[in-house]
């Protein structure tokens, strides 16, 4: 019962109690009107309505003041986690009012939230020197380097910003915020500081780097000796072991390649020289320059051509080269016996692209693995048993030079039926991005 006095008398102090306290010597004075000048039957009878009445409005003041009260514990919650969280958190309305700058945002951005909360934004804050870096991030087309992760116009937006000066890496998701009937309240940004893992990753590329020019140079001297020496008249025993040591130092050179082509890829070094191609002709020859090597293992290799006689696409035919020769080495492979390859290309509806597929009746890829079937180092497990060689590098980088040319790559896998490599090209040259990403930024 004390309990129960003592909450009564706590929701007595809320703010929401004032109405019943404002209006309770009004019901007091009427009442006593009542007494005076009414019948005793009368009186006893609004006695009653008062009472109930009253009990009716005390009620409802009390369960409206313990909802308001929860809703401000819960409030209160919000602002301790999103004051706490390790990323910053920057929230502000339509006019770009900031409402939320949370503990991580202030040292992000070396600012305190006093400053900033309430303060209007707009892209001229960006001349003021200790608002220079928030406003870019505010206002992202300001900053000197952007690279979107996400699809223009969904949302939650994420771009990476990277700046020189201060040196430091940003991942930037943004959202908006509606109420209950959908309409806009305004926007939010999580700031993820990436600056250390750029700057580990960027360590580890340059370690990798090194480590394998410094290996090329005396495996290519160390080919071309085996190469030179299995010209020579030797006996059957010496021919075989030469043999061996030739297609060792082969395929070691081929890793050491990748392991190159891998850090200039991630340093943003790799070098592309885009030029106007038939992409028709340059399938062909390509089909043309694998025949022998698919005539080894069975497969057939069928192209399947547009309506069009010819498609002029902007490419850099080098690296594109080393998609199509990852993406048909493995369909190759890992077909079966007496398989087949279907290549089709065609134009895509309503959108500036052409699709390019590579379809096979080999192995598939269990679903499970599809999410990390482009990433570095990885092999599937029913691939790994067919065949133990390979780096798990091809697909990555083929993902790479197609990102790099302003595409996207995917798959379509069903397990020992085959699989569908599709990748995308755009016809028009501004969709070709204006410069390489770098550092695992897809």
């Amino acid at each position: 019962m004390k309990r129960f006095f003592q909450k009564i008398s706590l929701y007595a102090r809320l703010p929401e109690m004032r109405l019943f306290w404002f209006f309770l010597p009004f019901l007091v004075i009427l009442l006593a009107i009542n007494i005076f000048y009414l019948p005793q039957i009368w009186v006893f009878i609004s006695l009653i309505i008062f009472l109930v009445l009253g009990a009716i409005i005390l009620v409802n003041n009390l369960r409206f003041a313990h909802s308001n009260m929860e809703i401000k514990i819960e409030r209160n919650q919000l602002k301790s986690i999103i004051f706490n969280l390790s990323d910053g958190v920057i929230a502000y309305d339509p006019n770009f009012k900031i409402l939320i700058f949370n503990r991580a945002a202030e040292e992000i951005f070396n600012l305190k939230s006093e400053k900033i909360i309430n303060n209007y934004f707009s892209p001229e804050k960006a001349q003021e020197t200790s608002l220079k870096l928030l406003t870019q991030v505010i206002f992202p087309s300001l900053a000197p380097v952007v690279v979107r992760q996400s699809s223009p116009g969904i949302y939650p937006q994420i771009i990476d910003l990277s700046f020189d000066e201060p040196g430091i890496e940003l991942r930037v998701s943004t959202d908006k915020i509606f109420d209950s009937h959908g309409q806009l309240l305004g926007f939010v940004k999580i700031i993820h500081d990436r600056t250390r893992e750029v700057e580990l990753l960027r360590s580890k590329t340059e370690f990798i780097g090194v480590a394998s020019h410094q290996l090329r140079t005396p495996l290519t001297g160390l080919h071309w000796a085996l190469e030179s020496l299995n010209k020579q008249s030797l006996e059957d025993s010496s021919k075989d072991l030469v043999d061996m040591a030739l297609s060792a130092s082969s395929k070691l050179l081929k890793t050491v390649n990748d392991l190159l082509d891998v850090s200039k890829i991630e340093e943003g070094k790799f070098g592309y020289k885009f030029e106007n191609i038939d992409i028709i002709k340059f399938i062909e020859d390509i089909i043309e320059s694998i025949k022998d090597f698919a005539r080894q293992f069975g497969v057939k290799i069928y192209f399947q051509k547009p309506e069009e006689q010819q498609i002029i696409v902007s490419i850099d035919s080098q690296k594109l080269s080393m998609v199509f020769s990852n993406l048909l080495d493995n369909a190759i492979k890992y077909n079966v016996q007496n398989g087949q390859i279907i290549i089709s290309l065609e134009k895509t509806k309503e959108q500036p692209y052409i699709q390019i597929s590579i379809k096979d009746t080999g192995v598939g890829i269990p679903p499970d693995q599809f999410d990390k079937l482009f990433t570095k180092f990885f092999r599937a497990e029913n691939v790994e048993r067919i065949s133990t060689e390979g780096t798990g590098l091809g697909l990555y980088i083929a993902k790479n030079i197609i990102k790099r040319h302003g595409g996207e790559i995917w798959v379509e896998s069903e397990l020992n039926r085959g699989s569908v490599f599709y990748f995308t090209l755009p016809l028009d040259p501004n969709l070709i991005p204006a410069k390489e990403i770098t550092y695992g930024e897809i």
